[in-house]
């Protein structure tokens, strides 16, 4: 649903990181990683964690994947490896990673807990995955009408296009189904408004063409919405970001040729 012009696109990735790199690499830097580490990101977008882990791990290597690639760059760190491919058609051997992330990659994905349990197998023993997706709060609980419309046209729109943006509920217990150990997870709430660098423009700009289409808000609301982010006593918080993580032990399963 999302539109394909390359500038809303690279405005959107960075709006995630300058809102949510600090909170992703706070809980990487509470695992164990090691220089050596090989390393996977799913979903890299513009690649701020996969940069941040190659520079951890400057005698291993960090291999990026995305389905679109033309907002890494490839040139920046000579142990970084990128891919573009499609990681619901992807399969590496098992044991071939000792950290696995992906942020607000899988809520997108039909296949969501299929490819869970699928990266769980390329873990190498004691590696880790780390998983972090949204959680929207109800938009009828948002104190703001405006807001209300707008995240309601929101989640009807990116559900109609298959996206589920509540199951980061089940993401710790998901993980402990998948045998992971060390199951631990943490929240980070997603700030709309309070006249800092909001993410939300950049999310809603980029989904208007998709909401617009389907009726459900006029061009006066994106205008009163971009009006409503300039004033300070407009602050929300729409949702949360939800990071669950888990370690792999024992032996690499025997997975059937």
């Amino acid at each position: 649903m999302l539109s394909n012009d390359a500038h809303h696109e690279r405005d959107r990735l960075a709006s995630i990181q300058r809102n949510v790199d600090a909170f992703t690499t706070g809980i990487l830097d509470g695992l164990p990683i090691q220089g050596s580490w090989n390393c996977l990101e799913l979903g890299a977008g513009a690649g701020s964690i996969a940069h941040w882990l190659a520079e951890r791990c400057p005698a291993g290597r960090v291999v990026a994947v995305d389905l679109d690639t033309r907002h890494l760059d490839a040139g920046r760190t000579t142990n970084l490896e990128i891919q573009e491919a499609d990681i619901t058609r992807e399969d590496y051997a098992p044991g071939n990673f000792d950290l696995i992330h992906a942020r607000y990659l899988f809520c997108h994905l039909a296949e969501r807990d299929e490819v869970i349990a699928q990266a769980t197998r390329w873990l190498s023993p004691g590696g880790w995955l780390v998983i972090e997706e949204p959680y929207h709060l109800p938009a009828d609980t948002s104190p703001f009408p405006l807001v209300r419309r707008i995240l309601d046209a929101y989640q009807r729109t990116y559900h109609k296009h298959g996206a589920d943006m509540t199951w980061a509920r089940g993401l710790p217990a998901l993980l402990a189904r998948n045998a992971l150990t060390e199951v631990t997870f943490a929240a980070n709430p997603g700030c709309m408004g309070g006249l800092g660098k909001d993410r939300w423009l950049p999310l809603i700009t980029q989904a208007a063409p998709a909401l617009l289409a389907d009726g459900l808000i006029t061009e006066g609301d994106l205008t009163e919405f971009a009006t409503l982010l300039k004033d300070p006593a407009f602050i929300d918080i729409p949702q949360f970001t939800i990071s669950a993580w888990g370690r792999r032990s024992g032996k690499i399963p025997n997975v059937p040729a």
